[in-house]
């Protein structure tokens, strides 16, 4: 199993029986889809298009399961809902022993019973970039105190190459809030539970 990073909030997780795209949007942000025939598309909040070439999208709370990945996603309120809207998804993903949790753009502040219901994660992805488009940084650092996972990955963040709507905090800017300075940078991020330590860690996963 491995993490790549495309810019944006896309990941992709890739095992030897499927790739799990996670908020491919690149496309409207002027990119290249990274959606390959047969992919599992995920996104963090509704997408009203099939995605072509797709072998199945989710953007629905719901348990899910696909060639021996556990899929869960949990109904969370959005970074931009009132307190009684839940219009954004969180994914569960284990794979094998490894739990990864994929934040999208929720609210900073995560109740009890939902992160009772997230549990242990190995790996948590979270975007950084805020000016009211995501999370931004002190958000960012609020949920990684709350989940306490053993890696967290920055996604969302400014890049020329994209025309985000609104413009993004910079990967720097961001790690001075959260206070973090990178255990890795790496292209393709593969969990080894021997080289992770007691406390959080940073990997800053290059663009691929």
């Amino acid at each position: 199993m491995d993490i790549q990073f495309y810019g944006a909030n896309c990941i992709v997780i890739s095992t030897k029986q499927v790739r799990l795209v996670f908020d491919d949007n690149l496309e409207s942000l002027g990119a290249k889809s990274v959606v390959r025939e047969g992919d599992v598309c995920l996104f963090t909040s509704a997408h009203p298009a099939l995605v072509k070439h797709a072998k199945m999208c989710i953007d629905m709370p719901g348990e899910y399961e696909v060639s021996r990945v556990n899929i869960r996603g949990l109904q969370s309120r959005a970074h931009m809902d009132t307190e009684t809207e839940r219009t954004a998804v969180m994914y569960k993903v284990v794979i094998g022993d490894v739990r990864i949790l994929v934040t999208g753009h929720v609210f900073p502040k995560i109740s009890d019973a939902k992160l009772e219901d997230i549990g242990l994660v190995d790996i948590m992805l979270v975007p950084v970039g805020g000016h009211g488009y995501t999370l931004d940084p002190e958000g960012a650092l609020q949920i990684i105190k709350q989940v306490e996972p053993k890696l967290v990955v920055p996604t969302h963040y400014a890049d020329s190459e994209l025309a985000y709507e609104v413009p993004q905090v910079t990967l720097d800017e961001a790690l001075k809030t959260i206070g973090m300075e990178p255990k890795e940078i790496t292209k393709k991020l593969q969990y080894k539970p021997a080289e992770v330590a007691s406390s959080t860690q940073l990997v800053m996963l290059e663009k691929s």
